[in-house]
C-alpha cells in the first residue's frame, strides 16, 4: 500500500462522458461557456468533446465547431475523444492537440459501442496513434469495463493488464481503468490495480469510476493508496453510457475534490466555484445535480 499523495490531477470528463448520455443535448455556445467555467474553477485538463458519429451520439455534435471557437488558456489541455482515423482527421483540422482513443475488454461491448472486435479495435487505435504520434499529438488511452460487463458479466484481471500494456505499447501516455457499470468495490480496485500493475507502471494509470452503486469515491480512496494520483471525474455527476445500461454518471468532481481536500490533498481547483458550475449546468440540462456535495452545499447556503 502506497502513502497517499500530496497532489492528485483531475481530468474532467464532464464536457463529453458527462453530456453524451443527458437527455437534453447543449449547443456549442453552452458547451463553451461550461469549458470556460471548469478552467475558472482550476481545472487544468479537461475531455471537450468527441469526433464521433452525431446519429450514435447528438451530444457531441458540433465538437469542431466548438474546438475552432475555444478560446483555448496555455495553462489547460484540452482533448477530444477519437474513435478512428476519420475522427482523427477531423480533430486535427480543428486543431486538436490532444486526443483520446477507447476499447474495451469485454467482445460484447466493443461490438455495441464502436461496432467492431476487441482485436479490429486495436488496429483501429494503433493506426490512429501512429498518426497522432508523427503529428505530434499527445494521446491518452481509455479502457472500459475492467471490473465487470453489462452482457457478459465479471472480467478478468489478466485481460485488463494485457490490454492496458497493449495501449501504453501504442503511445498511450496514460490508461485510463474504466469501471464503467459502477460495480466495483475497493476491494475489486485494489485486486485489479495489484495484477495491472505487474505489467505496467502505476504512474501510467488513471482511475475511472462511475458512481452507480454508490462506490465512486470509495473506489477512488482505494485506488489513491494503491499509488494511483490520476482521476477522471464528471462535474455534477452528469453521464453514463448510452452502450451500458443502468450506468450511472461518473464520479462527481466536487464529491471527488471534497474528499480529496479532506484528506489534504492539493489539486488545484476551487471547490466553491466547481459547484456553482454544477449547478450551472445541470440548470441548462434541467437536472439535479448528481452529487451529494452540491446538494448539501445548498442546503447550508439555505440554512
Amino acid at each position: 500500500m502506497a502513502s497517499l499523495p500530496t497532489h492528485v490531477r483531475i481530468v474532467e470528463v464532464g464536457p463529453r462522458d458527462g453530456l453524451q448520455n443527458e437527455a437534453r443535448v447543449l449547443d456549442v455556445d453552452d458547451r463553451l461557456e461550461l469549458l470556460s467555467r471548469l478552467a475558472d474553477a482550476g481545472i487544468r485538463d479537461i475531455e471537450a468533446g468527441a469526433f464521433v458519429s452525431p446519429t450514435r451520439v447528438p451530444a457531441m455534435a458540433g465538437s469542431a465547431e466548438l474546438m475552432r471557437r475555444l478560446v483555448r488558456r496555455t495553462d489547460v489541455r484540452y482533448a477530444c475523444l477519437v474513435p478512428n482515423e476519420t475522427g482523427l482527421d477531423r480533430a486535427l483540422e480543428a486543431g486538436c492537440r490532444e486526443i483520446a482513443i477507447f476499447t474495451a475488454v469485454s467482445e460484447t461491448f466493443s461490438r455495441r459501442n464502436t461496432a467492431c472486435s476487441i482485436g479490429e479495435s486495436l488496429q483501429r487505435l494503433a493506426a490512429v496513434s501512429r498518426r497522432a504520434d508523427a503529428e505530434g499529438l499527445r494521446v491518452r488511452g481509455y479502457l472500459s469495463c475492467v471490473i465487470g460487463c453489462p452482457y457478459e458479466g465479471p472480467v478478468a484481471g489478466r485481460a485488463v493488464a494485457d490490454m492496458t500494456e497493449q495501449l501504453i505499447g501504442m503511445g498511450c501516455y496514460e490508461v485510463s481503468l474504466g469501471d464503467t457499470t459502477g460495480i466495483g468495490t475497493p476491494a475489486d480496485i485494489e485486486r485489479l490495480i495489484e495484477i495491472v500493475t505487474t505489467r505496467v507502471p502505476v504512474d501510467r494509470l488513471a482511475g475511472h469510476f462511475h458512481d452507480t452503486w454508490g462506490m465512486g469515491v470509495a473506489n477512488v480512496w482505494a485506488a489513491l493508496q494503491c499509488g494511483v494520483t490520476v482521476f477522471d471525474a464528471s462535474v455534477g455527476g452528469l453521464g453514463g453510457c448510452p452502450f451500458a445500461p443502468g450506468a450511472s454518471g461518473n464520479v462527481a468532481t466536487e464529491d471527488l475534490v471534497y474528499m480529496l481536500n479532506g484528506a489534504g490533498i492539493d489539486t488545484g481547483i476551487d471547490i466553491a466555484r466547481l459547484i456553482d458550475t454544477a449547478r450551472w449546468v445541470c440548470g441548462r440540462l434541467d437536472r439535479p445535480a448528481a452529487s451529494k456535495v452540491t446538494l448539501a452545499w445548498r442546503a447550508c447556503a439555505r440554512a
